[in-house]
């Protein structure tokens, strides 16, 4: 039996090599084999170097250009490419336990799930101070609310997973990821699943240590610029992914923005939101020292809790500004007639 490894990457020299010799070091099933399907974006620096000379090593390794350079182009490529019978997709941005391939393969079958996944284990992507805060920032519900993946796991049904292992199979019945969508592709894709009466399953046992943004300025950026956009772009392309939850922060954004405005002609509004903001002041400060405690940073008290403000009012305002671009048909999507 294959089983198909596919990794999509772009600019990832300083993490690819360590990700691969994770990879090369699975245990694997009785009889089985690997195919290491490494996925370039044509990187600017020097990933493909690295691949080319872990190749040398390594016949089960493989790169393959991705000339439109978008992650989830890299991942239909992947699975076009793959022989195996089974497809594990992961992240160039972490490295994977021996025990990880063959968990998802017991998992799988065990729960006759369709795609099946585990927690992501965040580290700071970098020895620098912001790295560290987006590493607090991620890993506490008041930062990235119940995102069960991330914090606070128990085994069982789930909407979505990271990364995935499945049946190529299920390609024929969900079709392949979605193109247009840069971001949230996974979630897309896991959703779909479910939408056709399959079954996502998550093993809190499988665990991937992920290497979080290099600094607080890259991830703020991140957040605004791609993962709030593309909030709105998939409620639009696939309105059966919206829920409550990943719309919050777009209405943190807008309580902000209308509170501030309202409150110069309503004493009353004024009241209310000013009540609102100590409250989620009272929140972040508290979620503050728990983080600065956990990680024993006693700075993270007094620069958290306006780091958490930051984060989720530019995660909202890339969510409204990309319902104002669908509006305006200025999104970099289209919906399908069909």
């Amino acid at each position: 039996m294959l089983i198909s490894v596919i990794i999509p990457c772009r600019n990832e020299e300083k993490f690819i090599e360590k990700c691969i010799t994770s990879v090369r070091e699975f245990q694997l099933p009785v009889n089985t084999e690997i195919e290491i399907l490494i996925i370039d974006g044509i990187s600017d620096d020097n990933t493909a170097s690295v691949v080319l000379g872990l190749m040398q090593k390594d016949s089960r390794i493989q790169l393959i250009i991705n000339e439109k350079r978008y992650q989830v182009v890299a991942l239909n490529l992947g699975i076009k490419h793959a022989k195996g019978e089974y497809i594990l997709r992961l992240d160039a941005h972490a490295i994977y336990p021996e025990n990880y391939l063959m968990l998802n393969y017991i998992t799988l079958n065990k729960t006759n799930a369709d795609n099946v996944g585990g927690v992501i284990i965040t580290l700071p992507g970098s020895d620098n101070y912001g790295a560290q805060l987006v590493q607090a920032l991620t890993t506490h519900k008041f930062g990235v609310g119940n995102s069960g993946f991330r914090i606070g796991a128990t085994e069982g049904e789930s909407d979505t997973v990271p990364y995935g292992f499945f049946k190529k199979s299920l390609i024929e019945k969900v079709g392949f990821y979605n193109e247009q969508l840069v971001s949230g592709e996974d979630y897309e894709f896991n959703v779909r699943i479910k939408k056709n009466k399959g079954k996502i399953w998550l093993n809190p046992l499988i665990q991937v240590q992920y290497f979080n943004q290099s600094s607080l300025f890259r991830f703020i950026k991140k957040q605004f610029v791609r993962e709030g956009h593309y909030n709105a772009y998939m409620w639009y392309l696939a309105p059966y992914t919206f829920t409550f939850r990943h719309s919050i922060p777009g209405a943190f954004a807008i309580g902000i923005i209308g509170g501030i405005m309202l409150s110069f002609i309503s004493s009353l509004i004024f009241y209310i939101f000013t009540t609102i903001i100590l409250l989620y002041a009272l929140f972040a400060l508290i979620s503050s020292v728990q983080q600065a405690s956990r990680y024993r940073k006693i700075s993270f008290v007094l620069v958290l809790p306006f780091c958490f403000f930051i984060f989720h009012l530019f995660y909202g305002l890339g969510i409204i500004s990309g319902i104002f671009k669908i509006l305006f048909q200025l999104a970099p999507i289209k919906k399908s007639n069909t």
